[in-house]
């Protein structure tokens, strides 16, 4: 096994990995940013850099200062965790370049999942469904609206090159396309480097349901379930469960094995993702491909009793995969809820200082974070402050669970989304497990007006 590795990331998925590396044996290096220097990662971790200013181009996105840090830390390796450089082939590239491991899939990989439009057209080659779109780029609103007329409205206007919502737009007519079209352009091409679009067929009464995947340098790939996602706002997930509550046992499988291809077709290692939209027939659509460590990855841990950050390390580093398909099984049910620091109302970010942080504790409760009393929650990044997953033997034990740590939670300081969380799982559609992905829009924004 490695014997230290640097983790190019920060908060709570820096100290997740951390705990995983202790537990092996292997030595942490974190870097940060001067708004993360008290971060309790910062402190967790046997040695610490910094990076330069708050600023994300200058500290976390910093590959030229991070691939220094390595080189003068004597690392084996390099964890880049989610967001940030995680998905970026060119970083992954250096790292080989550099002679360090990089914890995740090779840069080829990466580079072929990167863009949205020629990933739709390795998996429509390899025969996984794909959602009827346009696999050409689209530069022009004229282009988009020629390419919109010959799907049919409504349509999905999405970054090719994008991720987590940004850049993407439901659009009903021509008129708000071409509205829509130049600014999301120009937001995917600061964010992404890449103003390039694609429009996909909106699926109606959709739900989003992903797939874990795990693949080595044997050959060897196994899935290990699925996820339902599909509680999200401004298409960010904020409520993941696994095994999703709706669809069978055959489509489970199904979307498994369809996944398990997806991985071959483009010699995948490491652990990755595969997001599907599923109608409510059951039909699904590949939509993305995540190379990456997910978000959500603890309610698959829950269930399967896997440690998939062990096993990015252990793959990263040569090692088979422990299991065979045959030999995994889900157990229980297990919910996460993400903590904001934001207005339930507005979802506006609420910066500040926190003057309460008490997190409940018990049986079947798991919180991934590294916030604490007395931490300052900056503008800079992403405002989740930690992921509350709980797991139980059944969906409807999780959900009291849920609620009831919910209720437990003691925050103040700061706006948080727990009351939004609240309301959302203790309505009748979630209790009942029929929420799509407009659940956010048709039933809790009504909720507000009463």
């Amino acid at each position: 096994m490695f014997e230290k590795i640097l983790i190019a990331n920060r908060g709570e998925i820096a100290a997740r990995i951390i705990r995983t590396c202790r537990k092996l044996g292997v030595q942490t290096v974190a870097v940060y940013s001067e708004a993360d220097k008290d971060g309790a990662f910062v402190r967790m971790a046997d040695e610490s850099y910094l990076l330069g200013p708050a600023k994300v181009s200058e500290s976390y996105m910093n590959s030229t200062k991070i691939l220094t840090i390595a080189r003068e830390s004597k690392v084996d390796a390099i964890h880049p965790g989610y967001g940030f450089l995680s998905e970026n082939a060119s970083f992954a590239k250096k790292c080989e370049q550099e002679g360090l491991t990089f914890i995740g899939p090779s840069w080829q990989a990466i580079e072929s999942m990167g863009s949205k439009i020629k990933a739709r057209k390795m998996m429509e080659n390899a025969g996984i469904p794909v959602i009827p779109g346009s696999n050409t780029p689209l530069t022009t609103a004229e282009d988009a609206a020629l390419a919109a007329d010959r799907i049919g409205y409504p349509v999905m206007l999405k970054a090719s090159a994008g991720g987590g919502g940004i850049g993407m737009a439901e659009v009903y007519n021509e008129q708000e396309l071409k509205k829509v079209f130049s600014s999301n352009s120009k937001r995917a091409s600061l964010l992404f480097g890449d103003g390039t679009m694609f429009i996909e067929k909106k699926i109606v009464n959709a739900r989003h349901i992903e797939i874990q995947l795990l693949a080595d340098s044997h050959g060897n790939a196994v899935h290990l379930f699925d996820r339902e996602c599909s509680i999200q706002r401004r298409h960010q997930k904020i409520i993941e469960e696994a095994p999703s509550p709706f669809i069978s046992e055959s489509t489970r499988q199904r979307m498994g094995r369809a996944a398990v291809k997806a991985a071959e077709t483009i010699n995948y290692q490491n652990a990755g993702t595969i997001e599907f939209l599923v109608d409510h027939k059951e039909n699904f659509y590949f939509l993305e491909m995540n190379t990456r460590l997910q978000v959500e990855h603890p309610v698959t841990e829950e269930i399967t009793g896997i440690d998939i950050v062990e096993q990015q390390l252990k793959i990263a580093n040569g090692e088979r995969i422990e299991y065979d398909q045959e030999s995994l099984f889900i157990t229980g049910h297990s919910i996460e809820a993400r903590i904001y620091a934001e207005d339930p109302v507005s979802f506006y970010p609420s910066p500040g200082q926190i003057t309460r942080w008490e997190l409940p504790e018990g049986i079947g409760i798991r919180h991934e974070t590294a916030i604490e009393k007395n931490s300052k929650v900056t503008p800079f990044y992403d405002p989740m402050l930690a992921k509350l997953v709980v797991s139980g033997s059944s969906r409807s034990e999780a959900i009291q669970l849920l609620n009831d740590a919910l209720e437990d939670y003691r925050v103040e300081g700061i706006k948080t989304n727990i009351p939004m969380l609240k309301k959302v799982i203790n309505h009748e559609k979630f209790i009942e497990g029929t929420t799509l992905t407009s659940f956010i829009e048709d039933h809790y924004l009504p909720m507000l007006s009463k």
